[in-house]
């Protein structure tokens, strides 16, 4: 048996051993190389993506500086337009056509996409000095900035450039969600200079640039930032000129020959830059792909942020570069680690034999085998003369193991039997103990309620008696008293059902008349007419399904007397109204035939605790109207019949008395 589990037992605990003298011997290669390793390769991943975000950076000083370079010439276009001799002699001469073909000669000349004259009364196409950069010139100071012109004021312009600045947007991933079709604002490089007429009047010279759909300006950019060779092959550079979110000028492809013109932000980006004035420099998303990108705010001549510059270039190839130098770093370091580890283990295995071997016996024996052993002939040195002691004192081990198994076996059997000795004869006990507490119990109910039954009758009787005296010797003067005395024989007569149900309690057994067959369904219908004021007066819906074709033999008076005592109960718990439900179907109980009466109501419910109580005697919910017996007495008739009540209930989703009577034979 020891030779069979040696062999079939797993050889992990030699192999651990294996592993842990690797693992000191290598302790340099396996555990500070790589931590150093790992800290010098986190600290080189970070100085890659900051190298990628400087220049990303850089790109943007360029794009910007740019331009601020065409706010500027622009500017000192129309400033040298506004001083030179030729506008001068064209706004003084009486010929009305030289200034106009002066200002449409001079815009083709200087690339601008619009050039006019307005006066400081606002006589001009837009009205446009209540622009900022207007008014300033019209206050002598020149001034250049970029404003979001409407497309009606670009209409008035010209329409050209109306129809120009319209670009359909484009559904995008992650822009924030928009209920807009297209953008129809332009965005201008939108410049003024202060002038003054042949009639000494104030004027300014205004000039602009329609940024929309202008290639050639972001082309530009494009070509200064991302010249041939500055970006990795694979990789390439983008750049984008934002009106709010909506890309109005830009590089980047929608497809290979359709720009990304009328494509938004993402979210992200637009609430950085646009919502917080912030400059984005981090990995983005860009239509279709991710690359390293750069945003800042535009804002305009009121200060506000309308737009934003972008520049950017492919993530995909420094990404590739950076996991192809990282999956070299790590193959490289695999397989020097995997070179070493098995001249180690050769080295290690002659040396530790035999602590393998105790090693690997002694999982075995904590595995259950207790026959395991290192089978080592001979020792050669200090560790095989332990490796033999230990088989040694596994031998001790097992003997004394089966003593005490056999020793454990026999106590459990002696212990066992005795607690199951034991258990029975504590459920006799609770069960006999039960069974006297009620016995006694109904016992001292029923002798003091015969008592007190029988010294109410006596003054009842007497009272009744003289009652009838009084009526007799009044006469007709008994009708002045008549409401006072109609109220005094209704209360001895509910003295009397009180004491008659406390007699039926007591000695149900006198009480009980002779038993005959009933249709369940018939006695609830002559129930149901000794309750309907009760149903009326509550408003209360009642609904009725009798399936049950099976009869039941009880006495009539008191099947009635139960059903009547629930239908009461449920109504009294529906005050604000509500829906009794009245069933009788056939039910099998325990394998015997039988029928089921059940009644539901939607009132207040009960506890689980309430529900453990309602059945003792003179228990009651209903302070001052209840006796506390009718649940008792019920429960006790339909009891000697053979059947049972059951009840369900949750407070506040009413509750359902069954009850259950077996079928008649």
């Amino acid at each position: 048996m020891a030779e069979a589990g040696h062999a079939g037992a797993p050889t992990r605990p030699a192999r651990s051993i294996r592993f842990r003298l690797l693992a000191i011997a290598l302790l340099p290669t396996l555990v500070i190389l790589p931590l150093l390793l790992g800290i010098a390769i986190a600290r080189w991943n970070t100085k890659f993506d900051a190298l990628l975000i400087t220049k990303v950076n850089g790109d943007l000083t360029i794009a910007h500086q740019y331009l601020s370079r065409i706010l500027e010439n622009t500017g000192e276009h129309i400033q040298a337009l506004a001083v030179s001799a030729a506008f001068r002699d064209a706004a003084g001469s009486s010929d009305a056509i030289k200034l106009p073909a002066l200002l449409e000669k001079s815009r083709q000349t200087l690339d601008l996409d619009f050039l006019m004259l307005i006066d400081g009364n606002g006589q001009s196409a837009d009205a446009g000095n209540a622009w900022p950069v207007v008014a300033s010139a019209l206050d002598g100071t020149p001034s250049t900035a970029i404003d979001i012109f409407s497309n009606e004021q670009l209409a008035a312009i010209s329409q050209a450039l109306a129809n120009r600045a319209r670009i359909d947007l484009v559904e995008t991933a992650n822009a924030v969600p928009t209920d807009r079709k297209s953008e129809t604002r332009g965005m201008v490089v939108h410049s003024a200079s202060p002038v003054t007429l042949a009639d000494g009047r104030k004027a300014a010279l205004v000039g602009g640039i329609l940024l929309n759909q202008n290639l050639v300006f972001i082309d530009t950019i494009n070509d200064l930032v991302y010249r041939d060779a500055s970006l990795p092959e694979g990789s390439k550079g983008t750049a984008t000129l934002f009106l709010d979110d909506v890309r109005i000028s830009t590089n980047v492809r929608l497809f290979e020959d359709l720009r990304a013109l009328g494509t938004r932000v993402s979210g992200a980006v637009r609430a950085a830059v646009l919502g917080d004035g912030q400059t984005w420099l981090d990995s983005a998303f860009v239509v279709n792909d991710w690359y390293i990108s750069a945003y800042e705010p535009i804002v305009d001549s009121f200060g506000k942020r309308v737009g934003m510059l972008y520049v950017g270039f492919l993530e995909t190839p420094f990404r590739q570069a950076k996991y192809a130098t990282l999956l070299t770093i790590v193959l490289a370091f695999l397989i020097v680690t995997a070179i070493s580890v098995p001249v180690f283990l050769r080295w290690a295995r002659a040396i530790f034999k035999p602590l393998e071997r105790m090693s690997d016996t002694i999982a075995k024996v904590e595995g259950g085998n207790m026959g395991a052993r290192t089978e080592l002939k001979t020792a050669s040195d200090e560790i095989g003369r332990v490796a033999l002691h230990l088989d040694g004192l596994l031998d001790q081990l097992q003997q004394r193991d089966r003593e005490l198994r056999r020793w454990n076996e026999e106590l459990n059997d002696r212990v066992a039997e005795r607690t199951s000795e034991l258990e029975l004869a504590n459920r006799q006990i609770e069960a006999t103990t039960k069974q006297l507490i009620m016995s006694e119990k109904l016992a001292a109910i029923g002798e003091i309620t015969a008592g007190v039954a029988h010294e109410i009758n006596n003054p009842i009787a007497v009272i009744q008696g003289n009652l009838d005296v009084v009526r007799s010797v009044l006469g007709a003067q008994a009708d002045e008293a008549k409401v006072e005395f109609r109220l005094i024989d209704e209360q001895i007569h509910r003295i009397s059902q009180i004491v008659t149900k406390l007699l039926q309690f007591a000695k149900p057994e006198e009480y009980a008349g002779y038993v005959e067959r009933h249709a369940p369904a018939e006695v609830v219908s002559d129930c149901l007419p000794l309750v309907q004021h009760l149903l009326h007066k509550a408003e209360i819906k009642l609904i009725r399904t009798d399936s049950a074709t099976r009869l039941v033999l009880m006495n009539r008076t008191e099947l009635q007397q139960v059903a009547v005592n629930l239908i009461v109960n449920a109504i009294h718990a529906m005050p604000r109204g509500g829906t009794l439900s009245i069933g009788t179907q056939d039910q099998d109980f325990e394998g015997k035939p039988g029928v089921a009466l059940d009644i539901a109501d939607t009132g207040v419910g009960m506890t689980a605790e309430l529900i453990g109580k309602i059945f003792d005697p003179f228990f009651t919910t209903k302070r001052q109207e209840g006796t506390g017996l009718g649940l008792s007495i019920s429960q006790r008739l339909i009891a000697r019949q053979g059947g049972g009540i059951v009840v369900e209930s949750q407070p506040g989703r009413g509750t359902t008395f069954s009850i259950w009577l077996p079928e008649a034979s």
